[in-house]
């Protein structure tokens, strides 16, 4: 009986397999970082942000799965805003790949700020993502409306500074000129003030003293801008932002507005309150209320109620005593979530009124800079005139 020999396995069209497998798995890791490459430094207009909240916070509340959602927006934002549907795209596909809606977000800080993130996070750990999508969406309204009335109040005042400096250029550079050479054909001196604005033109008139200027000039502000950047620049700039008169009393109501309403979802969703200051201090970009809200966590975690914590931290003047009272009431009476709500609605209507005053004094102060201006050209350009018979004369 003749035995065969044992056939041997051919591994050689496995081990293709294999390789053919891991290169396919490899040219998806390069394409998906690609894709990531090409939209992580990209931005989208507020209005489409708010309305992809708006439909994503009511998808979810039909009852469509996550990635299911953003796949039918993104669809539906491709004629409309083709980047915000790539970036969605792309964050579908990382949620299908199993992480986290809050991380795929990570990947778009321009898109998505600390303070959505961060929201995001909280509302998956505690299971109410619809809720605080809502509060987003309300949130990013009511931050959308804020910048559209002060655009609108900068309106009138840009356009009369863009006419007055048409109006200043067509007197300095075609009717100034005139009177220089009838003044020079005279053998007379041009009055000193008329005689400053002269010197003013001849430089803006000469290319090499321009060039100087204007290098100088982008140098220092490159110069000013990374200096921010540092943490002794950002905190002169942050300190400047909330001790400005009026703009200081709008910006503080801005950030207590945010905070307040931050605390009241959070805590209304059943986050804990470490977790909801934690965002609170993501969603502050200043450094002042950053260090607030980050020794209000350690003393928390020491066992300090939250108004307690306020009071002991270093920066705790920028919260009103009203409000501190307010929340300490709300913690002993185990309404935190309804107090804080209150306190949000109450700063909300006083940012509206603090937006109205920086309106209402935005208007006078640019009319009376800008008549200064313009008025001591006037004066520079007239005075040539007064005494152009007595010139005329001699």
């Amino acid at each position: 009986m003749t035995v065969s020999a044992a056939k041997t396995p051919d591994k050689t069209g496995f081990a293709k397999e294999q390789e053919r497998t891991v290169s396919f798995a490899s040219a998806q890791d390069d394409y998906a970082a690609g894709r990531l490459r090409q939209f992580h430094n990209v931005k989208v207009k507020q209005a489409e942000l708010i309305l992809f909240t708006t439909q994503l916070s009511v998808m979810l509340d039909s009852g469509v799965v996550l990635s299911d959602a953003l796949d039918a927006i993104a669809e539906q934002s491709e004629d409309s805003s083709p980047v915000l549907a790539g970036v969605l795209a792309d964050v579908s596909e990382m949620v299908k790949g199993g992480s986290n809606f809050s991380e795929a977000l990570t990947g778009y800080p321009r898109v998505f700020n600390a303070m959505f993130i961060s929201m995001v996070r909280a509302s998956e750990a505690s299971g109410k993502m619809v809720e605080m999508l809502r509060v987003l969406s309300s949130y990013l309204t009511f931050e959308s409306e804020t910048r559209r009335q002060i655009k609108g109040a900068l309106t009138y005042p840009i356009i009369m500074a863009m006419m007055a400096v048409a109006a200043t250029g067509t007197l300095m550079f075609f009717v100034l000129p005139r009177f220089m050479k009838i003044y020079e054909s005279r053998g007379a001196a041009l009055p000193k003030l008329t005689q400053i604005l002269v010197n003013f033109s001849h430089i803006l008139g000469n290319l090499k003293a321009m060039t100087t200027i204007v290098t100088v000039i982008t140098l220092v502000s490159m110069a000013v801008y990374y200096w921010s950047k540092t943490l002794t620049g950002r905190r002169v700039a942050d300190f400047l932002k909330i001790r400005t008169p009026v703009l200081g009393t709008m910006f503080i109501d801005m950030v207590v507005t945010r905070s307040m309403r931050i605390m009241a979802t959070m805590v209304n969703t059943g986050v804990s309150l470490l977790d909801a200051v934690n965002v609170m201090k993501g969603s502050c970009e200043n450094y002042y209320f950053q260090r607030l809200w980050d020794a209000a966590d350690s003393k928390i975690r020491n066992g300090y109620q939250l108004s307690e914590s306020i009071q002991l931290s270093p920066d705790g003047l920028l919260i009103a005593p009203g409000i501190i009272a307010m929340l300490r009431a709300g913690e002993k009476s185990g309404k935190l979530g309804e107090v804080s709500d209150k306190i949000s609605l109450f700063y909300e209507k006083k940012l509206e009124a603090s937006i109205k005053n920086v309106m209402t004094l935005i208007e006078p102060v640019m009319i009376i800079i800008l008549g200064a201006i313009i008025g001591t050209i006037a004066i520079a350009l007239l005075l040539p005139v007064f005494r152009i018979s007595t010139v005329i004369a001699h």
